[in-house]
């Protein structure tokens, strides 16, 4: 087994990252501490309504203490501090993984077809952390497409690289026409999820990959090529 550490980029993110996760991570600790004491009744009995609302406060504090995690890995990512345990993988059992792993959207159902060549010419890398990436992309798209077709995950193997296209039938067919000339920067900083695509994002840099935008007018798509060492 062999060590890839991720290179560092601006030495100025990572020293913003990493003071805001030791500033912010005291503070959540302690409010989230203290609701869970009142959801045991250390300070007399509640009734439900404060229940539910301490309830929901819980639930935030969850939220911001993912993003914490979420900023300190992209800080280690950023410092060249997070090394990846490269050996063999299967690419496309760790991107049949990663949607396996996703869980149910909570206000509705976008069902996700994957349909990914198994390729014969084998790659190296974390498994781990190449699964976390698929994951954070496939989950970021699903969120965002509204139509009754659901997210299509297409995995295609070459002899020199392994491409896969994520979107719609029609950002899919659009993905296939385009020519690398055309391909777009791939929007990491969208809201709702957090800081998952930028760690997703270096993630697959690390590993010698790349991640292109949907074709213009295509919101919720994205092509992820893994050229072979």
């Amino acid at each position: 087994m062999r060590i890839m550490s991720v290179p560092a980029t601006d030495p100025r993110w990572h020293k913003v990252l990493s003071l805001s996760v030791h500033e912010f991570r005291t503070p959540v600790t302690v409010v989230a501490g203290y609701i869970r004491m009142l959801l045991k009744d250390r300070a007399g009995a509640l009734n439900d309504q404060q229940r539910r609302l301490l309830e929901e406060a819980e639930k935030s504090c969850a939220r911001l203490s993912a993003l914490l995690v979420e900023m300190s890995e992209l800080s280690n990512l950023e410092a060249g501090a997070a090394p990846l345990t490269k050996g063999p993988i299967d690419v496309a059992a760790l991107l049949k993984d990663a949607v396996d792993s996703l869980p149910p959207l909570p206000d509705r159902d976008v069902p996700i077809t994957l349909d990914a060549d198994a390729g014969s010419v084998p790659f190296e890398g974390d498994p781990a952390r190449l699964m976390q990436g698929f994951a954070a992309v496939v989950a970021a798209l699903r969120r965002e497409l509204v139509g009754d077709d659901g997210l299509f995950v297409r995995g295609r193997a070459s002899d020199d690289a392994y491409e896969i296209l994520l979107g719609d039938p029609e950002t899919i067919a659009a993905l296939e026409r385009e020519s690398p000339a055309e391909r777009g920067v791939f929007d990491e900083w969208r809201g709702g999820v957090g800081l998952s695509l930028a760690v997703a994002r270096r993630i697959l840099n690390a590993h010698g990959a790349t991640i292109t935008a949907a074709p213009e007018g295509r919101k919720s798509g994205a092509r992820i090529r893994l050229s072979h060492p």
